[in-house]
């Protein structure tokens, strides 16, 4: 049987959005190797505002490790950064757009040579090899996908240590300078009597570090970790709790890749197969790209995919954008920083209405969609739910968690620019188009309001780099 590509899969779809809604599937599903939860999901989170929480990143990310004579000349092109000013020993977070400004992937990338990058997790890996294998470019790059994905065990580590005790359980782990090392800035260091990378990053946006080594090390470093982290608090998370993390750093994760439409884009659809998944991929199939095995659920209704696409801009990263080097998409960057129609937000979702919908299961009258798998609830890879203003369409609701440290149910947003005024008080229509879905986990159920308020991303401020 010959391996799909991912042109051929788009031309078999009668409606690609239809095609997203079926597949369905709860996020975490894509967390090979650590459990849902470690211990119960309520403890975990409520570890990672007022203790301590431990993370394992290393399964279900992909690693590239990029060398070459012309490694910045291919990053200079498919990246918004600067890269002049990319100094040995730090990292940044790398970020890609296609043609038309929308956003391709993005991740931390760390430069560890003149001619050496190092990326422990990165989207979009598959849109870079491409550019190499099509391109004149002198580069190899070396892709590790996710544990599933593999043989055996990954190559290395990724271990994210963070939260208010962090500290203290490393100032007894190791006899470094760690607390000198800066956000987005990396060193090596002993740890345990392990040696590891100790980068100044983390998906909370409480103090700590991610800890990047060899695989060899793993368990024994945990071991360390949560020994020394037990009479600090210290909670492993399980992919249920780490997941919500994301919402609470405002860092908005996979949505539909603006691929599946776009003239330039045809000779990348035609290039992605499954047999590319297997090498260089993420969390696709070994006869579908990931591409093709995207799904979303929520109320925000559109027959046309390229409504669900997200712009580079409006995730954020326009601070990120170095205007002085060409780059694919740059055209389009440029225009919306200079005119940018929506910005990304906080929801603080109100919790009286939280309360009606999943008291609405028990006794008499409508049922509505009711919020299971918390912290972060969700029926797909990503949720697109309606957010109106006085009636009117404003913007549309990704990621939603519970966070314990203000007990709420919070979203991650994009809004037009004219509502985004911290405080503004707007509506998430909550429940699916006409109540039903091709997706079977949902159930039948009736639409229904929730109350929200707008805050910053990141409303509790980032303590990342802190020390």
């Amino acid at each position: 049987m010959s391996l799909k590509n991912l042109d051929q899969w788009v031309k078999e779809q009668e409606n690609l959005v239809e095609s997203f809604r079926k597949q369905g599937g709860y996020y975490e599903g894509h967390f090979p190797v650590v459990p849902n939860e470690q211990t119960n999901w309520i403890d975990e989170v409520r570890a990672i505002a007022e203790t301590a929480a431990l993370a394992d990143l290393s399964h279900h990310m992909t690693s590239l490790r990029l060398t070459g004579p012309d490694v910045v000349r291919l990053l200079k092109r498919l990246c918004v950064n600067d890269f002049d000013n990319f100094e040995i020993g730090k990292a940044k977070q790398i970020v890609m757009c296609n043609h038309e400004g929308y956003h391709m992937g993005d991740g931390p990338l760390l430069r560890l040579g003149d001619e050496e990058f190092y990326a422990p997790g990165m989207h979009a890996t598959k849109w870079i090899q491409y550019n190499i294998e099509t391109g004149d470019y002198d580069v190899t790059a070396e892709i590790e996908p996710p544990t599933s994905l593999l043989p055996g065990d990954p190559e290395k580590h990724v271990l994210q240590l963070q939260g208010p005790n962090a500290y203290d359980i490393l100032d007894e782990l190791t006899d470094d300078d760690f607390r000198n090392i800066g956000f987005y800035r990396f060193e090596e260091i002993e740890l345990a009597g392990y040696e590891t990378i100790a980068l100044g990053h983390g998906m909370s946006p409480e103090a700590g570090f991610e800890f990047i080594g060899s695989f060899e090390n793993y368990d024994g470093l945990i071991e360390a970790i949560v020994e020394v982290g037990e009479d600090y608090g210290l909670k492993r998370l399980g992919s249920r709790t780490y997941v919500s993390n994301s919402v609470r750093v405002g860092w908005v994760p996979p949505h539909p890749r603006p691929v599946y439409d776009l003239d330039e884009m045809e000779g990348y659809r035609q290039w992605a197969d499954g047999e590319k998944e297997e090498k260089y991929g993420k969390w696709g199939t070994s006869e579908e790209p990931l591409e093709a095995t995207f799904s979303l659920e929520g109320s925000f209704e559109s027959n046309d995919v390229r409504d669900y696409y997200l712009r580079s801009i409006e995730l954020g990263y326009g601070k990120l954008v170095d205007l002085d080097h060409d780059f694919i998409g740059k055209a389009a960057i440029e225009a919306e920083i200079e005119n940018p129609e929506r910005e990304l937000v906080s929801l603080i979702w109100d919790n009286e209405d939280v309360h009606r919908i999943n008291n609405s299961l028990f006794g008499e009258g409508d049922n509505h969609k009711f919020m299971n798998n918390l912290p972060r609830i969700g029926w797909a890879r990503q949720a697109y739910d309606e957010v109106l203003k006085d009636d009117e369409s404003i913007g549309i609701s990704h990621s939603r968690s519970f966070q314990w440290d203000i007990r709420q149910m919070t979203s991650l947003a994009v809004l037009d620019t004219e509502y985004t005024e911290p405080g503004t008080e707007v509506t998430v229509v909550w429940g699916e188009p006409g109540g039903e879905s091709p997706n079977p986990t949902i159930e039948k159920h009736v639409q229904t309001d929730i109350s929200a308020t707008v805050q910053p991303p990141r409303y509790t401020g980032d303590k990342r780099g802190s020390n």
